[in-house]
């Protein structure tokens, strides 16, 4: 039988701009056994923590806005400051509803280019980290130096779904594991052969993780997973698809 799959949520101070994530990781197992990392463990990360390490945070007040963000502001009723950071932080605007521009940043389709309010200091908002990819890769690798143990790392981003309520957690970084695994080729229940599925299992695992981490003042920036029987090595990064092969953003492409 195999082992049980068992997350451990690491509770921290609030993260302030250079604070070092690897060595807060660290000093959580010095207080606790459980949280002590070890080899195959897989470390998840909110976001917002990587990006207030990183310094990616910006005031409000701080913001010259441009006509462009005053006429999104206007039309999507907000803050012509955020509008104008949002603006900044996309690759193109698709559209809106109030209070959110729908954005693409870096292939991905997400409100506000991922800028957020929440877990905020007052006035200021929260950009996504610059590159998640290698801040995964360089976490994963200071917790190697200093403490000799190999592990995984995902960076994790709450997001919601079409015409659903509620958040889930993707990754948008990830270094260590496969963080998608392609399934083409084996077979169903009736043996068919599957043809286009690929488990998502980074995005899997940081569902499961932003469970105990919450979206609130839980302050549960990272969450151990331990013994799960996933794909492991230097693996660094997350396949993305182009807006013509994604079924939600196809009906724009073709347009």
């Amino acid at each position: 039988m195999s082992p049980p799959v068992i997350l451990h949520p690491v509770k921290t101070r609030i993260i302030v701009p250079g604070d070092d994530i690897a060595a807060l990781a660290i000093a959580a197992g010095d207080n606790d056994p459980d949280l002590k990392l070890s080899d195959d463990d897989i470390l998840v990360i909110a976001e917002s923590a990587i990006a207030s390490a990183e310094g990616r945070i910006h005031r409000l007040s701080d913001v010259r806005p441009s006509p462009a963000a005053y006429r999104y502001a206007e039309e999507y009723r907000m803050d012509p400051a955020l509008a104008e950071i949002v603006i900044t932080e996309s690759d193109s605007i698709i559209g809106g509803i109030d209070g959110f521009l729908l954005c693409m940043k870096d292939g991905t389709l997400l409100p506000n280019a991922g800028v957020d309010e929440s877990n905020a200091p007052d006035g200021s908002v929260i950009l996504l980290p610059k590159d998640p990819d290698s801040s995964a890769s360089f976490i994963r690798k200071a917790v190697h130096t200093r403490c000799g143990v190999v592990i995984g790392v995902i960076i994790a981003d709450s997001r919601t779904h079409p015409m659903r309520y509620g958040c889930s957690s993707v990754a948008i970084g990830c270094s260590g594991i496969v963080a998608v695994c392609d399934e083409r080729g084996r077979t169903d229940l009736f043996g068919r052969p599957l043809q286009v599925t690929r488990r998502a299992v980074a995005d899997n695992i940081s569902s499961a993780a932003v469970l105990l981490m919450g979206e609130a003042d839980e302050s549960v920036p990272m969450v151990i997973v331990r013994g799960l029987d996933v794909e492991r090595g230097d693996y660094i990064g997350i396949e993305q698809i182009s807006p013509e092969e994604c079924l939600f953003m196809g009906i724009y492409a073709k347009k």
